[in-house]
């Protein structure tokens, strides 16, 4: 896939390697970089070259979550409008959910908002130490609609709310505490970390991996359509409100927001 969509692709050695490659807005996704890395995934899924799927990045930073020229195109975006481009988000963290290969993540620096449902719809997360996470929505007077089913998997309802509602930063040891990463390792092991998974996954039988993906998913009551038809129009509805209005005006602006006097 070109580098101009801000995502690189490749197939090494039975595995497809997702690259996100925009370290000059610190890996920041908009609408664009969200349908390509849609139809990466959609590509390795039916790739028969590819036994797992590994998501990575460029740069200092995992992900820093919304790029603020697509935050700057949303704010002035209709209820409709909204509602498309939540899809396309929605869509994205179901195609990765629902994978029946193996997909893995690599985190290193800042994972924040959307970055964290990537992190949590994916099978296995390993971080570094000095990775940060935040779910930040509240901030600018949105929700964490989309990825909110995946991340109250991985972490409970009860910690959901506090992280959600705070939008504190939280560090790597505290995300592996809450369950939303499986490992920390040293920067310097977290390759030899990512190798030792991929290893243990191209040692199974592929068929036996989907199988097994499938039975987790069946009694663990998976999503279903209207929950995910129904995030997105919550999120659809706070991005058009007069404090989602305002919250995302005044983080472009860089000044605080001023709640209630939208």
């Amino acid at each position: 896939m070109s580098p101009s969509t801000g995502l690189t692709t490749t197939v090494e050695d039975g595995v497809a390697i997702l690259t996100l490659d925009r370290p000059e807005v610190r890996n920041a996704f908009d609408d664009a970089l969200i349908a390509a890395l849609t139809q990466a995934y959609e590509a390795a899924i039916t790739d028969p070259s590819a036994v797992a799927i590994l998501l990575r990045a460029n740069g200092p930073v995992f992900c820093s979550g919304g790029d603020l020229n697509w935050m700057r195109r949303m704010a002035s975006y209709s209820q409709e409008e909204n509602l498309a481009d939540a899809l396309g988000l929605a869509k994205l963290m179901r195609t990765i959910d629902l994978s029946p290969k193996p997909t893995l993540v690599r985190i290193h620096g800042s994972a924040f908002a959307g970055a964290t449902g990537l992190i949590a719809a994916s099978d296995i997360a390993v971080a570094v130490p000095e990775a940060e996470f935040a779910v930040t929505e509240v901030r600018i007077g949105l929700i964490p609609a989309v990825i909110s089913p995946y991340l109250v998997r991985a972490m409970g309802a009860r910690q959901a709310r506090r992280y959600f509602l705070t939008a504190e930063r939280f560090s790597a040891a505290t995300a592996l505490q809450l369950g939303l990463v499986h490992e920390v390792v040293p920067a310097e092991e977290l390759d030899a970390a990512i190798a030792r998974h991929l290893k243990a996954l191209k040692a199974a039988s592929p068929a036996a991996l989907a199988a097994t993906k499938a039975l987790v998913a069946a009694v663990d009551k998976p999503l279903d359509d209207h929950v995910i038809t129904d995030t997105a129009h919550r999120i659809a509805d706070q991005r058009a409100s007069a404090d989602g209005r305002e919250g995302v005006t005044a983080f472009l602006e860089k000044r605080k927001p001023n709640w209630g006097a939208a």
